[in-house]
């Protein structure tokens, strides 16, 4: 394959420091510059918080870009300047990410010679951190996306299947898969300091936002007669600081609820192989790469049957309750706790999916084999559609 020339735009910056998107490019893109492309990712520079224009992380060209601290509009507008930047790149991908960001795609596709892809990570206009401007501006970039790209990415098989029902348009099904833990000692000290036990605590990992539902979660952890278990939220806002609020309200001092903010290092790898459950009780999500996480570590793991999380646990591979309902979640976290020996049993099949199914190297070549066929630089690949939901890319 000739080098092919990336532009990437919609992520935040590198290195990751939170949200999935940009961890996932973050193993994504360093292997794609191993394999001789050249990378530019374009970012906010509120993300990167560096003095430099361009810097360099692990191959990939960083490119900060100013930010303008506007609630619901920052990745908009970085998206926006990046594409117009990326146009005059002679670039041959530009790569997009995220639904919002892909509202410039025209931009890309009209005035440059460079072939369009978008990564759909999820439905992003169903969050309900987003208000009705937002929103409404999320979703017609869906429709550009749909219009104006030459290649569309899904994490997920709900996504793939969601593009051909409401457009009739086929996406190739490229997973998400675990990032690697950092190690950590063998001896649980961080855990000694939040006055936690080993597998005695019911994990809630993420951001703090209405659609991830750590709402529902307290709630049903203040019904459970269990009260030699805690519950751990570990996770920052992100924009919604009155929402975390209503959670410490919601939590009323109880002593075993815990707030532990962002957290990252051997601390994240700690608090996450200790844990004696992991619970998203989402409404919405792409294809969580956390619960992936969990699953990899052989966790145990409980989460709400919507469409994603039921392709990765729903086949012995864990445990669902109702979405939004605080008395099935109750019942699930009872039956979770009250039986240990099929929660193993459970997680032993999930380790080996996750083995199975969900690694980078595929990841990057399918990404590869994308951009190779779009640019005319690699070997030509057929195109799939969806043609039942469990097609594969």
């Amino acid at each position: 394959m000739n080098q092919i020339k990336i532009a990437v735009i919609g992520v935040k910056g590198l290195p990751a420091q939170q949200g999935g998107i940009e961890r996932y490019c973050q193993e994504v893109y360093p292997r794609i510059a191993q394999k001789g492309c050249k990378v530019d990712l374009y970012a906010r520079g509120s993300y990167t918080q560096s003095s430099k224009m361009i810097s360099y992380s692990q191959g990939v060209r960083v490119i900060s870009l100013p930010s303008l601290p506007l609630k619901g509009f920052d990745a908009l507008i970085n998206s926006l300047l990046a594409t117009i930047i990326a146009v005059f790149g002679n670039y041959d991908i530009i790569h997009i990410h995220a639904l919002g960001p892909a509202l410039w795609c025209w931009i890309g596709k009209f005035f440059s010679q460079a072939k369009i892809v978008v990564t759909c990570h999820g439905l992003d206009w169903q969050r309900a951190k987003w208000g009705k401007l937002s929103s409404r501006l999320i979703r017609f970039g869906e429709k550009m996306a749909v219009i104006c790209s030459d290649e569309i990415i899904v994490v997920s098989q709900f996504l793939q299947k969601y593009f051909w029902e409401t457009y009739n348009k086929p996406t190739y099904y490229i997973p998400t898969a675990p990032a690697p833990f950092v190690p950590y000692d063998s001896q649980p000290t961080h855990l000694q300091s939040l006055c936690l036990k080993p597998k005695k605590y019911i994990l809630f990992l993420g951001r703090l936002v209405p659609e991830k539902r750590p709402d529902l979660l307290i709630r049903a952890f203040q019904c459970l007669p269990h009260q030699d278990w805690k519950l751990v939220l570990a996770g920052g806002h992100s924009d919604t600081e009155d929402y975390y609020l209503q959670l410490k309200q919601a939590a009323n001092y109880n002593p075993n609820i815990c707030f532990t903010g962002e957290i990252k290092g051997a601390l994240l790898s700690e608090m996450m192989r200790e844990a004696g459950l992991f619970v998203l009780p989402s409404d919405v999500e792409g294809l969580p790469l956390v619960l992936l996480e969990a699953m990899q570590q052989g966790i145990p793991v409980l989460a709400s049957n919507i469409a994603p999380h039921r392709q990765l646990i729903g086949n012995n591979r864990g445990l669902l309750f109702k979405k939004g309902n605080v008395k099935a979640c109750v019942q699930a976290l009872e039956m979770a706790i009250d039986n240990p020996t099929m929660l193993r049993e459970l997680s032993k099949n999930a380790q080996q999916y996750v083995r199975q199914n969900h690694n980078w190297p595929d990841i990057v070549s399918k990404h590869l084999s994308i951009y190779g066929r779009s640019s005319n630089k690699g070997k030509r690949l057929p195109k799939y559609t969806l043609v039942e939901e469990d097609a594969r890319f």
